[in-house]
């Protein structure tokens, strides 16, 4: 019923109305500024720098896993940094969204990496509690930061 495999080229039109669901999910639909083009061609290019992963059940989209490999310097090992993790409503408490996170931490496992990580909306108490069901751990000491538009263009002024 439930099957798991990489988005291939002619999945972009899924991939794309996945991230569309999700940004609306997460109110932030006026943020996406990327098309079908610009996913495509990160994800099947020939040095892939985003992949993704769709689940399936019983052979429709059910949800994906957006994902980019990381770095530990810490550890010295590459992991996983879950971009986006989305589940269409209608196919919520079938357990596809433990297993597309247990098939990115069985990636890891595999691979020898180090870890698994992602962010989540403070709001986002229904998923906060999922992660915390699976063992995720609240990183509350640390706080996630970003640059973008005019910031990031100012900052790289900057630059020697």
């Amino acid at each position: 019923m439930l099957s798991i495999r990489r988005a291939r080229p002619d999945d972009i039109g899924v991939v794309f109305a996945l991230i569309s669901e999700l940004a609306d999910y997460e109110k932030l639909a006026h943020e996406v500024v990327a098309t079908e083009a610009d996913i495509a061609g990160v994800l099947f290019c020939e040095h892939p720098t985003l992949f993704c992963d769709l689940a399936e059940w019983n052979g429709e989209v059910a949800g994906f896993a957006v994902w980019f490999v990381n770095f530990s310097t810490f550890a010295g090992k590459p992991g996983i940094y879950l971009e986006d993790l989305f589940v269409r409503p209608a196919f919520r408490r079938n357990g596809i969204g433990q297993a597309l996170l247990g098939h990115l931490a069985a990636t890891c496992v595999d691979k020898g990496w180090a870890r698994l990580q992602w962010s989540v909306l403070d709001w986002n108490a229904p998923s906060i509690t999922f992660y915390k069901s699976l063992g995720a751990e609240l990183m509350d000491d640390w706080t996630l930061c970003k640059v973008t538009g005019a910031a990031l263009a100012q900052l790289a002024e900057k630059a020697p």
